[in-house]
């Protein structure tokens, strides 16, 4: 697996839908969260405020995003169209990106990370 020290670094090895909907998800959480950082965690794009807020990866057939279990659970009936395990879901190439779950989701983790904190 290819070492990346920058997200733009992560993106920059991508085309086509798989970019654009990568970029989509960075814009859509940097929008949402500007105080969030970003960082290759897990040799993966990340965003951080007050610990891992969600990642995110490009795959042949879908965009894995990684918000951890706990939202996965809390958004379980959001998430009936999509493939999931104990902390990812799958957003397929071949359909349009859920930017408004994507956006709940995150503010979710934003949530649990800000009580984790106190």
């Amino acid at each position: 697996m290819k070492k990346y020290k920058t997200v733009d670094e992560y993106l920059d090895d991508f085309s086509g839908e798989t970019k654009k909907k990568l970029v989509m998800i960075r814009e859509t959480i940097q929008k949402m969260v500007p105080e969030a950082t970003e960082k290759i965690s897990y040799g993966i794009p990340t965003f951080y405020l007050n610990g891992n807020l969600v990642h995110y990866a490009g795959f042949k057939n879908h965009i894995g995003f990684f918000p951890g279990a706990a939202p996965l659970r809390e958004f379980e009936k959001d998430l009936t169209d999509y493939k999931t395990s104990k902390g990812t879901v799958q957003f397929p190439l071949s359909q349009p990106l859920p930017l408004e779950l994507i956006k709940k989701i995150t503010l979710a983790c934003v949530e649990r990370n800000q009580i984790k904190k106190k």
